[in-house]
């Protein structure tokens, strides 16, 4: 890691200045990102605009609004953080908005050197223009597609998937899995990937969507679930009693630890999510923001990392907690002390575990994420950033 011994104020060691401009360059690989929590401020207004919904922003100055953002985001609850949706939601009714906002993602996730997302929306937030679900799902794909082809013309390589999302407090959840498994693979030309179910978890149990878990897991289409963000122990073990191949957030599966003059040790929930390697989506800006812990030191990311789960890390909502996978990486750099070796270790976590197919996964780890790392290895004297030694024995 790069402890205080990297990281010192006599210069004589790289500063978190230097590292940035390693980690930007980097491959990142992202499972957890909100369309709807990501937008551009100014598309925000200028889709307002489009749409007649000007009036009931709660600014139209562009740097005000993008503030506003970030304070509601700031709450302190998942449940006033969602009220920012209210907004992004209201100004994505349409084919054109919808294809536009999935696209501007992809060009934004590109620039950061993002080069694997899974981008996630729930359709049934959609349709007060007129949109039918399948609409919403086609224009999503839609954009996904231009956001690659603008990303490749920019000489960027990134692969944009999608997950389709149900809401938690609806009724809609089995209709949305049909939706999913309509869609899922080839039938979307490879885009749609897998299913996730979002909203605020306290009261609403993943057990209240258990058709839908058991139509998908019989047409054998992968699924997520928000659980262990707001809520605790208790929405994890049904999350994992449901199948869940992955959890989005899960970050309080640490209220199932015990503590003793021994150490840490795991208990029955806690255990079987690490035995089982099912994945945590970490989202470490967001769960500051909305309660899970005071700050990011506090957070218990290092700590699920120690213990080996199997962490990623994630942006869940950029406009909403103004971030990026660059930011999310220096977050772990600057407090936990994290070096390339911990960051290439979360990549591969990230694309060992993504949805897509296993050709996909495999054709960005050995072309993409290796070659990046490899070359932070390089101690022949020909300018190359060198990484710790562990890397490099990592690597080879």
């Amino acid at each position: 890691m790069l402890n205080s011994s990297h990281i010192d104020p006599d210069g004589s060691s790289p500063d978190l200045a230097d590292i940035r401009k390693v980690v930007a360059t980097l491959p990142k690989v992202l499972l957890h990102d909100h369309l709807d929590g990501g937008l551009r401020p100014q598309t925000v207004l200028e889709l307002a605009e489009e749409c007649g919904y000007s009036d009931k922003l709660p600014t139209t100055d562009v740097d005000e609004l993008a503030q506003w953002f970030i304070d509601t985001g700031n709450s302190g609850s998942l449940t006033s953080y969602l009220t920012a949706f209210a907004h992004t939601c209201a100004v994505m009714q349409t084919a054109e908005s919808l294809t536009r906002v999935a696209c501007e993602a992809v060009e934004d996730l590109a620039a950061d050197n993002v080069v694997y997302a899974e981008l996630r929306l729930a359709p049934e937030n959609h349709l007060e223009s007129g949109l039918d679900m399948q609409g919403v799902v086609d224009a999503l794909v839609e954009g996904l597609a231009q956001g690659e082809a603008h990303a490749a013309a920019a000489g960027k390589d990134i692969t944009a998937r999608l997950l389709i999302c149900a809401m938690r407090q609806n009724d809609r959840s089995k209709e949305v899995a049909q939706l999913t498994i309509d869609n899922y693979g080839e039938r979307s030309g490879g885009y749609v990937v897998g299913f996730d179910i979002a909203g605020p978890e306290n009261g609403f149990p993943p057990a209240d969507h258990a058709d839908a878990f058991a139509l998908l897991r019989e047409n054998l289409v992968p699924f997520t679930i928000h659980a262990g963000e707001d809520a605790g122990v208790d929405s994890l073990r049904d999350a994992v009693v449901q199948g869940a191949n992955r959890l989005g957030h899960g970050v309080r599966v640490y209220e199932d630890f015990t503590a003793s003059l021994e150490g840490i040790e795991c208990q029955q929930v806690a255990s079987a999510i690490r035995d089982r390697q099912i994945p945590l989506e970490i989202c470490p800006t967001s769960n500051v923001q909305t309660g899970v812990c005071d700050n990011l030191a506090d957070h218990p990311f290092s700590l699920l990392d120690e213990m080996r789960f199997t962490c990623t890390v994630n942006t869940d909502n950029r406009l909403i907690g103004a971030t990026s996978m660059t930011k999310e990486c220096m977050a772990l750099v600057s407090v936990f002390g994290y070096g390339y070796t911990e960051l290439f270790d979360l990549t591969c976590h990230a694309i060992n575990n993504a949805f897509a197919d296993l050709p996909t996964r495999e054709r960005i780890l050995d072309t993409i994420i290796y070659p990046a790392y490899l070359k932070l290895t390089d101690a022949d004297g020909d300018g190359e950033i060198d990484a710790d030694e562990s890397l490099e024995m990592h690597l080879n």
